[in-house]
């Protein structure tokens, strides 16, 4: 029992470590949920253009296509999460890993990096 207790502070330890390791490098990215639905998204996007800068977002910008709600949220979600530091869990999630380098290629959503 002591062994597992151990391990599994061990292991707490380990993860701690890699989101403080990653935030403090700025490596973390804040996206739409995939279950958040279209509503919800299009709520949230209209109230984050409202705060921040949404000019990349929109049609003939850079970062327009592919125009999809949900792609033009995870772009002002994690915007938002780069001006403001906000990341707000009923809509959007923490992701360790640039989203250009995973989801890109699986052509799920797309993310620009600019910061």
């Amino acid at each position: 029992m002591a062994k597992l207790t151990f391990s599994l502070c061990y292991l707490g330890f380990f993860f701690y470590f890699i989101m403080c390791s990653s935030y403090v490098h700025g490596k973390t990215w804040c996206l739409a949920q995939p279950e958040a639905s279209e509503p919800q998204l299009q709520q949230v996007l209209d109230y984050l253009c409202g705060r921040i800068d949404c000019e990349e977002i929109q049609p003939g910008a850079s970062c327009f296509d592919p125009d999809t709600v949900r792609k033009h949220a995870s772009y002002a979600i994690n915007m938002n999460y780069r001006t403001n530091g906000e990341c707000d869990g009923s809509y959007a999630f923490f992701f360790l890993t640039d989203p250009c380098k995973l989801l890109c290629h699986h052509n799920f959503f797309y993310v620009h990096q600019t910061i």
